[in-house]
């Protein structure tokens, strides 16, 4: 795209005193109407501390969903309700984090990995050089932990060991049933989406991402051609177009990064 015709963006996430995601300006006016008329329910892998840093030209939504469906947010306050229930099955269907992790510390390679990283005391992630990543190293771990009641997903850069039951989708059922959504409509570009682009009515996928990069589909699952922050102006549009049967919708962030123009993303 020629510069004379780029979008002009809104930037929404400031990071150690940098610039990181951004809107475009219609995206922004188009989000304020959604909001006014949709219950708007954010859903995203990022802690709640990292969630924090966006500032949407919206008011706060009511619900918002941090940590891959480990918390509720009620105006900005973790449930504890939903932080029972998340513990208790946790419990009951997983081995503990503790043990995932130093399987991932001890089967990796400094070669390869430059940070490790517990979120919220839920899940691990590690980020690591891809490039260097043994082809094989996913597929063993998956295989290792897949037994053990744990999900792995491979995402740019990040290498994410999840609980199975450690959903969107769960947490997004949980605020449909508290709002009383008749319909959900919902967006995402990264394979910890797919669960809750499959529990929802409808649902788009931009043309960036690891859903998009594996051809991931689903019959009432959209693929975008647009991508970046188009994308995500795009999905809004979407979002609208469903007019008064709308009633919540779970776009990832809804933001875009600077280094990606990723709009939206789920897990940040």
């Amino acid at each position: 795209m020629p510069d004379a015709e780029a979008p002009r963006l809104l930037c929404v996430e400031v990071y150690q005193g940098g610039p990181l995601s951004y809107l475009t300006e219609t995206a922004a006016a188009l989000l304020t109407r959604l909001a006014d008329e949709t219950d708007f329910v954010p859903a995203t892998t990022r802690t709640r501390e990292q969630y924090a840093r966006i500032r949407l030209p919206i008011p706060t939504p009511r619900y918002a969903i941090c940590a891959n469906g480990g918390h509720i947010l009620v105006d900005g306050v973790s449930d504890p309700d939903w932080q029972r229930q998340v513990t208790a099955r946790l419990a009951d269907e997983c081995v503990p984090l503790a043990e995932v992790r130093a399987h991932l510390i001890a089967t990796s390679d400094p070669a390869w990995l430059r940070k490790e990283r517990v979120a919220e005391d839920l899940f691990a992630y590690l980020v690591v050089e891809r490039e260097l990543l043994p082809a094989d190293w996913i597929k063993e771990l998956a295989a290792w932990a897949g037994p053990r009641g744990w999900a792995v997903s491979l995402q740019g850069r990040k290498i994410y060991a999840v609980p199975q039951p450690l959903t969107k989708s769960a947490a997004v059922r949980e605020v449909a049933r508290r709002t009383g959504a008749q319909r959900v409509l919902a967006a995402g570009d990264s394979l910890l989406d797919a669960d809750l682009l499959l529990a929802a009515d409808r649902g788009w996928r931009p043309g960036h991402g690891e859903l998009a990069d594996s051809g991931w589909s689903a019959p009432h699952v959209e693929a975008l051609a647009e991508s970046g922050v188009l994308a995500g102006e795009e999905i809004i549009r979407r979002f609208l177009a469903g007019g008064a049967l709308v009633r919540r919708s779970g776009p990832g962030e809804s933001v875009g990064r600077s280094q990606r123009g990723v709009l939206p993303r789920g897990s940040r």
